[in-house]
């Protein structure tokens, strides 16, 4: 695994995805300043300081496309929850890719994969985590949205979180492509902002 930082990029997966030919697997690309980050439908990322997160994950799992890929998104929420529900808080996952604390958000999550000629070049899945952000600044971003150091009262170290995120995410991660959706799928219902339930 190799973390490269940055203090600023227009978007950590542009990066990942304009790099991906020489990027390693499990390499994760972060952060301090994001000036053109972007969500699904191209919604934008607001930047809310420099405490918080804004990270990808690179990952080359195979060669072609698999269903399970898909669901990566979803793994990575159910990981950060777990990290969450450690240090005493209950967030839930508002389905395919938010995670809220007391109903509001505090993290966004895309995958998105890279192919060339029918082959499977790679797969970028970013993260940002409203981590120390200030009631002030959140003011900002079109939907309710809060920070974790706001829900606990108190500033996180932020390289001890993402560090943690880092390990958390990979430590099952080879499980999670052998056994597939079914691996999570108990953990993202329990977990679930709307009640979302997977038939079958």
């Amino acid at each position: 695994m190799n973390i490269i930082s940055f203090e600023k990029l227009d978007s950590t997966n542009k990066y990942a995805k304009d790099n991906i030919k020489t990027l390693a697997d499990k390499t994760v690309i972060s952060a301090d300043c994001q000036t053109n980050g972007y969500g699904r439908f191209q919604r934008v990322w607001i930047d809310v300081g420099s405490e918080n997160i804004y990270m990808t994950f690179v990952l080359k799992p195979s060669g072609i496309l698999q269903e399970v890929h898909a669901n990566l998104t979803q793994y990575l929420s159910v990981v950060l929850c777990k990290q969450l529900e450690e240090i005493n808080l209950s967030p839930t996952i508002k389905f395919p890719n938010d995670v809220l604390l007391n109903g509001k958000k505090i993290s966004g999550i895309l995958a998105e994969s890279i192919t060339k000629s029918g082959k499977l070049k790679g797969i970028v899945l970013g993260i940002g985590i409203n981590l120390n952000s200030k009631a002030e600044s959140l003011k900002i971003i079109d939907q309710p949205a809060t920070s974790i150091s706001l829900e606990l009262g108190q500033k996180i170290n932020k390289q001890e979180f993402m560090q943690k995120l880092i390990q958390n995410f990979f430590k099952n991660y080879d499980e999670f492509l052998e056994k597939g959706f079914e691996y999570i799928k108990n953990e993202l219902e329990v977990r679930s902002f709307s009640g979302y339930k997977v038939i079958g």
